[in-house]
């Protein structure tokens, strides 16, 4: 199984770029966020042509999250709970023997918004969230944009970017506690001490200047982790196709056996 996740920065904008990615890497199961549309405005048919249903949590021109998969998906959670007013950001589906959820952490804008401390806190209930709903010796994953910087090797400049927004120790230590669900990170899996990453700004040549982040992560429990076989930052999808402009986020795959 070819599971991946991918935010999109907008999918009507970014639709031709998906369905190319769709066709050259062949995912089972993608987790997508920021989709910035509402329910009634996802393109179903669209992706039906190529093979892929798709389960949608949506909001107009805000946020949004959704499951495409090759074998029909129920879904289970859709938002996450106490925390509907943050915008739609959390979709949960069992497909294929696993049970798949899919995040767009809030951004939090800087560690002096008011955004800020409701960051930590969405936080503090996806991890109690899964604590309640999820069983941590099963096949669980968990995806998505979280907008944290775990260490400094997932930052392109620790030096300058310690203690602001992304690189801030109250969001690490969050970011922690999910990890310590029983969570890992399947990336690290592969690559324990690589500089890798996943999103880049547009401004200022930052993807050819090598400025980035690793914000997008895969996670699994260990019954995901011990069938994993392969991990890999999709850069070449950050990059321009047949005219199309990408995301700023690259797509991040796993093959799980």
């Amino acid at each position: 199984m070819r599971v991946a996740t991918w935010n999109v920065n907008g999918l009507r904008a970014r639709l031709d770029f998906v369905l190319h990615w769709l066709r050259d890497r062949r995912p089972d199961v993608v987790g997508l966020q920021e989709l910035k549309l509402a329910d009634e405005q996802f393109p179903h048919e669209v992706f039906a042509q190529e093979g892929y249903r798709a389960a949608v949590h949506g909001q107009k021109s805000w946020n949004g999250v959704a499951v495409l998969s090759r074998e029909e998906a129920a879904v289970t959670r859709r938002g996450l709970p106490g925390e509907e007013e943050f915008g739609a950001r959390l979709l949960t589906v069992d497909v294929g023997g696993i049970s798949f959820t899919t995040v767009y952490a809030p951004n939090g804008k800087s560690i002096e918004h008011a955004d800020y401390p409701r960051k930590l806190r969405w936080l503090e209930s996806l991890r109690a969230h899964f604590d309640s709903a999820h069983d941590p010796s099963g096949p669980v994953v968990l995806c998505g944009d979280f907008n944290v910087v775990p260490r400094p090797i997932d930052g392109w400049n620790e030096e300058l970017h310690a203690g602001l927004i992304f690189h801030s120790e109250d969001e690490r230590r969050r970011y922690r506690a999910v990890l310590d669900w029983g969570f890992s990170d399947l990336f690290r899996e592969f690559y324990p001490d690589e500089r890798k990453f996943s999103w880049w700004d547009y401004r200022g040549g930052a993807f050819h200047l090598k400025r980035g982040l690793r914000i997008d992560f895969l996670l699994g429990a260990q019954a995901v982790v011990k069938r994993l076989k392969s991990v890999e930052i999709d850069r070449e999808y950050r990059k321009k196709k047949a005219g199309l402009t990408a995301s700023d986020h690259a797509p991040v795959i796993a093959d799980i056996e």
